[in-house]
């Protein structure tokens, strides 16, 4: 009986193969390498949310810098109310001030908060619920908002050029390890400004041990 390679070893061949899919003549000229990152449940809140909660006047405090230029978690956090007063705290805003309010969730949290929450991409809040948030200074409610985030991924132009996509199509995310998984429909969002990073929520990152950096290759999708 033939031997056979050990599971390292189909691994690293089927990694090849994929990053010989991605037509690898072209990933030179890509401006940033591949990053994946779990999005955990945030909020995005305008100026005058802001102000509700805190107190008038009040500019969010950066905490930590993200991966996308500009962008910061704060060290503000509220707490959301859902329906039947079930609550999660310490939701942290991520800044800087938006022009709109959205609250990003899990699947998991919808469902813990009693929350019918449907899939969308960010900004596309029209026809989604609301909830109340609660800060030091005050409540401010949402009449729509709470959202599950589509999962996603920020591309310069020249990163979707190496990959051979365009804003709007889709993509897969192919992950290995132990709890390996392919993350079909994953939305491809270009702009010059943007580094690559592919964005799940925590579900998806839990189902794929995520935390277990495993590696991560992405695909057009067919």
């Amino acid at each position: 009986m033939p031997h056979l390679p050990s599971r390292p070893v189909i691994e690293a061949l089927v990694r090849e193969a994929l990053r010989t899919r991605l037509r690898p003549d072209r990933l030179d000229t890509m401006a940033n390498p591949l990053v994946v990152n779990v999005s955990a449940r945030h909020c995005h809140l305008t100026q005058e949310a802001v102000e509700v909660l805190f107190g008038s006047g009040y500019k969010l405090t950066p905490e930590r810098e993200l991966y996308q230029p500009g962008q910061f978690a704060a060290k503000e956090v509220v707490t959301l109310i859902g329906p039947r007063s079930r609550i999660i705290s310490n939701l942290r805003i991520l800044g800087p001030c938006r022009s709109l309010n959205q609250v990003e969730l899990a699947y998991s949290d919808a469902i813990a908060l009693g929350f019918d929450i449907p899939l969308r991409l960010s900004g596309d809040i029209d026809g989604t619920p609301g909830c109340m948030l609660m800060g030091p200074a005050g409540f401010f409610e949402m009449d729509k908002g709470v959202i599950r985030a589509k999962r996603h991924v920020h591309m310069s132009p020249d990163d979707a050029a190496a990959y051979g996509v365009k804003d709007g199509e889709l993509m897969e995310l192919h992950v290995s390890g132990e709890c390996s998984a392919v993350l079909r429909n994953l939305l491809v969002r270009v702009n010059k400004d943007f580094r690559l990073e592919v964005h799940i929520d925590t579900d998806e990152g839990n189902a794929c041990q995520m935390q277990a950096s495993p590696l991560c290759v992405l695909i057009k999708q067919k």
